[in-house]
């Protein structure tokens, strides 16, 4: 089974949106066969690439960071999308983090890299903003050796 995961920003510009979402189509489709998607739900790239994995057939595993993240979403629409593909998963894995900390974070993001064949990432290819960040996590697996795939237009940049 190929595994597939991802990391990305919250935050995707509205000109840049269709893009990503037609890379993570792409992405997605050029595989046959059984296919693992690995996410860890957050708003944004995460929550896309579960949709189209799941519309492409994927078993997805979601990554939970700690126990009180689902009290990190802020927008009810984000949460409401959290909770619908979570049900969806084939598998979830916890880490053992109580609260959502950067570290939690971290841990999430190298447990989708070390697990994945390959990582998707949407980024805009600046540094990450604080630990456990989609800069971070793509430097994390790219050490391992591990192929990334960046999703992204050139000239924009995230809020």
């Amino acid at each position: 089974m190929k595994r597939i995961g991802v990391t990305g920003h919250r935050s995707i510009p509205d000109e840049v949106l269709g893009h990503v979402e037609e890379g993570l189509r792409a992405v997605l489709a050029g595989h046959r066969g059984p296919l693992e998607a690995f996410s860890s739900l957050a708003d944004g790239a995460d929550q896309l690439f579960a949709g189209i994995a799941l519309e492409h057939g994927a078993d997805l595993t979601v990554v939970i960071p700690s126990g009180d993240y689902e009290g990190t979403f802020e927008d009810p629409d984000a949460l409401a999308r959290y909770r619908r593909l979570r049900r969806r998963a084939a598998q979830e894995v916890r880490m053992a983090f109580a609260r959502s900390t950067d570290e939690a974070y971290y841990a999430a993001g190298t447990y989708i890299a070390d697990r994945c064949d390959r990582l998707v990432a949407v980024w805009d290819g600046l540094p990450a903003r604080g630990h456990g960040g989609t800069g971070e996590i793509v430097a994390y697996a790219r050490a391992l050796g591990k192929p990334v795939t960046v999703i992204w237009r050139e000239g924009v940049t995230r809020d």
